[in-house]
């Protein structure tokens, strides 16, 4: 069970250093990381949550317009 914690652990911080290199953030100041990563991680949260929101009411809207396009029965006409 410890090996797997600390292969774990080595993994997140092998995937933080290819965050660094890909960003090129380490040849940063740390008053400049830390300004870059909340920035960062503000940026991905907006993201999350827009995709959250927006994305399963345009995919509805979607399905109910090619469903009416290739003839499907509209959801009123339908008999109860």
């Amino acid at each position: 069970m410890a090996m797997d914690v600390k292969r774990v652990k080595d993994y997140i911080y092998w995937l933080y250093y290819q965050y660094l290199l890909v960003t090129c953030s380490y040849v940063l100041e740390p008053w400049e990381q830390s300004m870059f990563h909340t920035i960062t991680v503000t940026v991905v949260a907006m993201v999350v949550y827009t995709a959250y929101v927006f994305v399963p009411i345009h995919v509805r809207l979607a399905l109910q317009f090619f469903s009416q396009i290739f003839g499907a029965q509209p959801e009123s006409s339908v008999a109860n």
